[in-house]
């Protein structure tokens, strides 16, 4: 956890560790990035507002740290009721966020739904090829022509969730139920936010998609023919 509020932070760091997590806190961006360095987490916990440093920033800082910390799950907390910061978090990586202040009993349910999504968008092949786009579930890898593609957790798993129904349209809300595995309220098409992202790292041109097909007023479809 990397939060400057000592007071929610050793409110957050009781509560998770009497509900079985063991929670290191960081109180500044530098501490907080020299921790990660050190020891990959399961998850981070991410304060927009930080002394010496913006949380955008770190969180852009952490996804290029490079593997086990390009895809390790970031929850921002953020007292801005801004919209746009939180679509600009969820661009740069995060997967997802809880506004201040927050019941203590909804952060748990966020983090358990973030942290078990692997489990519930595991598919019955380890591999999944569609033309020059290979997905590798077992390592968590995705790669195109053989060169890796960076995605954050929710991405990847956003990903298995398109492709383990290739060819079949899938509504928004279809998507948020597959990936968060909780019946939390999203951010607004925060969904559009993720598969943006997505596009970005597998498409060749992100604009004229031919992998990740958007079908107006109904959802997406991921192309089960992709390449000539």
């Amino acid at each position: 956890m990397i939060e400057d509020d000592q007071r929610l932070a050793g409110m957050v760091v009781t509560y998770l560790g009497q509900n079985g997590y063991e929670v290191a806190h960081a109180g500044t961006a530098a501490a907080g990035l020299a921790a990660l360095e050190a020891s990959a987490p399961a998850l981070v916990l991410l304060d927009l507002m930080l002394p010496d440093a913006d949380g955008l920033d770190v969180c852009r800082r952490i996804r290029a740290l490079g593997a086990p910390l390009a895809s390790v799950p970031i929850v921002m907390l953020t007292a801005k009721g801004d919209p746009f910061d939180r679509v600009v978090g969820l661009e740069l990586g995060a997967d997802d966020y809880l506004p201040k202040p927050f019941e203590p009993r909804e952060l748990l349910a966020r983090l358990r739904a973030v942290l078990r999504r692997p489990q519930l968008a595991a598919p019955d092949t380890d591999l999944r090829q569609f033309g020059r786009l290979l997905i590798d579930s077992g390592a968590r890898r995705v790669s195109i022509d053989g060169q890796a593609r960076t995605l954050t957790s929710y991405q990847f798993d956003l990903l298995l969730a398109l492709s383990g129904s290739a060819g079949r349209v899938l509504s928004r809300e279809h998507l948020i139920d597959a990936v968060k595995g909780e019946s939390l309220e999203p951010f607004d098409r925060s969904i559009d936010v993720h598969i943006g992202r997505l596009r970005q790292a597998i498409e060749d041109d992100p604009r004229q998609p031919k992998r990740i097909i958007t079908v107006r007023g109904a959802g997406y479809v991921f192309a089960k023919v992709q390449d000539a």
